[in-house]
């Protein structure tokens, strides 16, 4: 009898622990929310309508219901992300705004573009993490394998087909060459558009793309994967392999998360996170990733994989640029 009623006990106090929490949890949502910052604002350095915007407003739709407060995209476009970092800083260290992240804010702050540095960040929630190709032009047999493409390196440089000096393929690149290496001559286009057209047409050689960027040239036909800058197979290209596979440990990912000024309380840092991941976990969220061939279990993480991802992403930025001989 007496062990019956301990564990009767027992499942008495733990439904009351969870349902003091789920309370705890819910008030301070409502107090965060209702009473300090509605509208939560989401602050992103690009175009509206571009990726960062519509993941911005892809992650709001369930967050919102968890956090009980609307929450508003503000668009500061402008040097790469300064203007973004330069207004995120005038807000109050209270959690009310949030700042959209991808590599091209870690560029900036590593040139010292703006006010911002890194230290003055604290990553709250990733959203994604897009693993990276290297593509060629699929009419160029030269250059069809990994191998091959190595192997011709060797006689002259890969033209390679950049956004911008000191972007994500310039800087992926350098990083894979140096590993693997692959001299090469970056090309500036000024956009990932223009570079893309420039491959098709075969102007250059290869060039460096996420999995979303390439899948409708790459089911036209018009430019092939060759090697996926990443440790692990992406499962929809399952014939494209790896850089870890060739004894190159390198990674190139495009990330995107949020991030909050440092000496914002934990308590709110804790419930942002929390909330976001929850968010991003949800079919609503689960489904954009997976049309960008991600995995939803993976790619969302909270404050402590993501600050400490932040943090390494930024110092791997600040060596390639140092590398580059972009920065001192």
């Amino acid at each position: 009898m007496f062990k019956l009623n301990f564990k009767k006990l027992v499942t008495f106090l733990s439904v009351f622990v969870l349902s003091l929490t789920s309370i705890v949890e819910s008030t301070f949502a409502e107090t965060f929310a209702t009473k300090e910052c509605d509208p939560v604002q989401v602050v992103i350095h690009a175009s509206y309508g571009g990726g960062t915007d519509t993941t911005a407003r892809m992650m709001s739709i369930r967050s919102r219901r968890y956090l009980k407060a609307d929450m508003q995209i503000v668009g500061k476009r402008g040097g790469s992300g300064a203007k973004a970092q330069n207004y995120t800083l005038t807000r109050p260290k209270d959690g009310c705004t949030l700042m959209a992240l991808t590599e091209s804010h870690l560029y900036t702050l590593a040139r010292k573009k703006s006010n911002m540095k890194i230290d003055d960040l604290v990553g709250i929630a990733r959203a994604m993490e897009e693993p990276t190709f290297i593509v060629v032009n699929s009419d160029n047999a030269e250059l069809s394998t990994i191998e091959k493409f190595i192997a011709r390196s060797k006689k002259s440089p890969i033209l390679t087909a950049i956004a911008n000096v000191g972007g994500t393929e310039h800087i992926g690149m350098y990083t894979y060459s140096k590993a693997a290496g692959v001299p090469f001559k970056a090309v500036s286009f000024g956009s990932g558009a223009q570079s893309l057209q420039a491959l098709a047409s075969g102007k250059v050689e290869a060039s460096l793309l996420n999995p979303s960027e390439a899948a409708a040239l790459i089911d036209a036909g018009k430019i092939k994967a060759i090697l996926l800058l990443h440790d692990k197979e992406l499962a929809d290209y399952p014939d494209v392999v790896t850089s870890y596979s060739m004894g190159h440990e390198v990674k190139v990912v495009t990330t995107r998360g949020y991030a909050v000024l440092k000496g914002t309380p934990q308590d709110k840092i804790d419930v942002l996170s929390k909330a976001l991941v929850k968010a991003m976990m949800h079919e609503t969220f689960a489904n954009y990733l997976r049309g960008a061939s991600l995995d939803p279990a993976t790619s969302p993480a909270g404050t402590e994989v993501w600050d400490k991802q932040l943090k390494e992403n930024y110092a791997k930025a600040e060596a390639a640029l140092k590398g580059l001989g972009l920065i001192e």
